[in-house]
């Protein structure tokens, strides 16, 4: 039991550490991108890697809990704390629909969508957001009749909650999302494929260029950031919910430990994946992650190009030999 517990802590941990160094790093990147570019949508991305970044913190304190063995926290504690858990997941899942319903405007009102993307909106939305996600995670603490009570060790979702906050979640969280997910992506196939024939029809009737407009080839990565999005998002997630309700439905049939030990981790994973898929798939947020990385290069170079004087010499001839070395440096 213990050597058990010691290696899901050790799972958590490096899997919280992976979570929140990717997701800081993307909002880092995506920040100084919106103070450049002023563009309002990538706020929904940022608020996708924030809240992607206090999952792995969330889970840094369940991996604590693991290491830190024997360890009987209280039945509020434990409550509390998973409340704290669910809340950064469901505003990770969230903020995933609102950068679907981004892409998806900007690809069905390319024209209008500056002026319905505006800060104010952008922020009633994300405050919104996080409101909702608060009321799903903390709803246990609201209604006591969701608490499960237990004398049970572990701070996990079965022993502190009861299997109709999870079906609640199912039916009322997971299955919306998906269902969304998958209308905004049909929906954007639908807008791409009219504007692919019309493309074919310009260019069959020799007014147009060969190659595709700018409009199009934004579609096109649109509707490949969203689909990415979905199947990760499905895969990571649906192992998870699905083995709840049969586990609800037939506690015998499927042991929870399986589904808090490993689909549990799937669905964290998810939260590792994003980051990795916008840094993969944005150009934008690779040229603006190359830049900080070569602007760190560039001043450590610079810092240790400085720092090599001749013992020995003059100031004179010590300046003139580390501005040398740092131009070369540079180049």
């Amino acid at each position: 039991m213990a050597t058990a517990s010691w290696a899901l802590g050790a799972i958590l941990a490096v899997l919280a550490s992976l979570i929140i160094a990717a997701n800081v790093l993307v909002a880092i990147v995506l920040l100084c991108h919106i103070q450049k570019s002023g563009s309002k949508g990538l706020c929904f991305v940022l608020n996708l890697a924030l809240a992607d970044a206090m999952v792995g913190f969330t889970v840094m304190g369940l991996a604590t809990d693991e290491l830190s063995q024997p360890f009987h926290p209280s039945q509020k504690f434990c409550i509390l704390r998973m409340a704290f858990v669910t809340s950064s997941c469901a505003a990770s899942i969230l903020s995933l629909i609102l950068v679907a319903c981004d892409r998806h405007l900007a690809i069905r009102k390319p024209f209008h969508y500056f002026q319905l993307v505006t800060g104010l909106r952008v922020g009633v939305c994300l405050v919104g957001l996080w409101l909702v996600a608060v009321t799903i995670g903390f709803l246990p603490v609201f209604i006591p009749r969701f608490q499960r009570i237990s004398n049970h060790w572990k701070c996990s979702f079965f022993n502190v909650f009861q299997p109709s906050y999870m079906l609640t979640m199912f039916c009322f969280g997971f299955f919306p999302a998906l269902f969304l997910f998958l209308y905004l992506y049909c929906d954007m196939l639908k807008i791409a494929t009219v504007h692919v024939q019309h493309i074919q029809e310009v260019q069959q009737a020799g007014l147009g260029a060969s190659c595709p407009p700018p409009h199009a080839t934004s579609d096109m990565k649109a509707m490949r950031t969203v689909a990415v999005l979905i199947g990760c998002f499905t895969l990571s997630w649906l192992p998870f919910f699905i083995t709840s309700i049969v586990q609800m439905v037939c506690p015998e049939c499927f042991p929870y430990k399986v589904i808090e030990n490993f689909l549990w981790l799937l669905g964290l994973g998810n939260s590792l994946l994003n980051p990795l898929l916008y840094s993969y798939w944005q150009r934008d947020v690779q040229l603006q992650l190359s830049q900080l990385v070569a602007g760190v290069k560039r001043r450590v170079l610079l810092h240790l190009g400085s720092g090599r004087c001749f013992p020995g010499r003059n100031i004179k001839n010590t300046k003139a030999v580390s501005a040398v070395s740092c131009l070369e440096l540079q180049d």
